[in-house]
């Protein structure tokens, strides 16, 4: 049995059994103290219901499908013995886990006695199954069958729904696993992503702040107090000035050009080991042209995502943006649309995540059926759209050729 066929035939050291056999591994107080292992968002319904048997957490379908190798085809988790092979202290874990899950629609149990007094509310408060934040924030968002919901921050998590008849036995290699339920019950929830988007961004400007941060608390002309302002004021203001400046530069085949591994690869075909690399710099390589290179590898990671699920027979009709980036940056927002050559929607609400939480606890609280009429009832719409131009979206089709032979490259020196 290919216990990987639904995470996309790849494990990634960011899920679940590989934290687990990291946190045994370097802690032997941990290891001898662990009895099982929860993911937060079944945590906290566990604790809000007052469970007290791990045996009777609900766990969701979400989180277990996508970073725990759970999947029904095989009747819940890989046997033991799987885990044993790669190391024996996950030996007999599996029987202190789960064999049944739940899609986020369910009820995990009503507010326990203990949280009603801290939180004064009553017993009848129904508390939902958890699922991970960007899942629920594709459903604030408004996702759609075969739209790509971006959840855009720190790094992306973009999830994508389509019905299991016209799934069928579609596998997509490489992406963070296919799971019926994990989005919106009914439908198999697929999720992919970036290690690093806003963080490179973030990144940047840290690098450029180097000086401001080291050299100014040391000035003798600048005083504590001002100095404090000045560095908050500049630092503030970094990335809307680049991103100003950057929009304003002319787009050409040969330009500085970026691969976005800062923080190793997510999809498709995850590996933290990988490095990023930016080249063809020159004496002429400026900030603004330096930052450019960085927002269009970005948007060339987000593309590779979408170029592998239409290769593998699941075709993305439209992408949704969700999530600070996406509202904050039209710059970053209109390049994302010019390297995909595809329309790119924004989500008004700035909560998403929150919105679809409350949406799943409505359904399952019985206000409402079903997760999409939730959706549909409660969704807040979209309030701008990014749309190609032809011009732009021809040249970073040639420079998206460079950047997946630079990234061959660049994987070759790194494994």
């Amino acid at each position: 049995m290919n216990y990987l066929q639904y995470v996309g035939g790849i494990y990634s050291s960011e899920w679940f059994w590989a934290k687990l056999l990291h946190v045994l591994r370097v802690d032997e107080s941990v290891r001898n103290a662990c009895y099982s292992w929860v993911e937060h968002c079944d945590w906290i319904p566990f604790l809000l219901t007052g469970g007290n048997d791990i045996f009777q957490m609900k766990r969701g379908v979400c989180s277990a499908g996508h970073k725990a190798l759970w999947a029904e085809d095989y009747g819940g988790l890989p046997p033991d013995d799987f885990f044993s092979s790669i190391d024996p202290l996950l030996n007999n874990f599996t029987s202190r886990l789960f064999t049944k899950t739940y899609t986020a629609d369910k009820p995990a149990g009503n507010l326990s006695a203990e949280w009603t007094k801290k939180l004064g509310l009553s017993t009848n408060v129904v508390i939902g199954v958890g699922a991970f934040d960007a899942h629920m924030g594709a459903v604030g968002g408004q996702i759609e069958p075969y739209y790509l919901s971006k959840v855009m921050g720190t790094s992306t998590c973009d999830m994508l729904v389509a019905p299991v008849n016209e799934v069928k036995d579609i596998l997509v290699n490489g992406i963070c696993g296919q799971v019926p339920g994990s989005v919106i019950p009914g439908m198999i929830g697929m999720e992919a992503g970036q290690s690093a988007f806003g963080d490179t961004y973030a990144w940047f400007k840290d690098l450029l702040s180097w000086p401001l941060l080291n050299l100014i608390p040391g000035s003798s002309i600048i005083g504590p107090e001002t100095g404090e302002q000045f560095i908050a004021e500049i630092t503030s203001k970094i990335v809307t000035r680049l991103s100003d400046e950057a929009q304003k530069l002319p787009l050409n085949e040969n330009d500085e050009l970026s691969v976005d591994w800062l923080n190793g690869r997510r999809t498709p075909d995850a590996n933290q080991l990988l490095k990023a690399a930016v080249t063809g710099l020159s004496l002429a390589t400026d900030a603004p042209r330096f930052f450019k290179a960085l927002v269009e590898g970005t948007c060339f990671g987000a593309k590779a995502i979408v170029d592998r699920f239409n290769e593998q027979g699941v075709q993305v009709k439209g992408l949704i943006g969700i999530g600070g980036v996406a509202r904050k940056s039209p710059y970053i927002m209109q390049t994302m649309a010019d390297v995909m050559n595809m329309p790119i929607k924004i989500h008004r609400s700035e909560q998403t995540c929150a919105t679809g939480a409350a949406m799943f606890a409505a359904t399952a609280a019985g206000i409402y059926d079903k997760v999409e009429d939730a959706m549909n009832s409660m969704g807040q719409g979209f309030d701008k759209a990014y749309f190609p131009d032809k011009g732009r979206a021809e040249i970073y089709g040639k420079r998206y050729v460079k950047y997946q032979q630079l990234g061959k490259f660049i994987e070759l020196q790194t494994t």
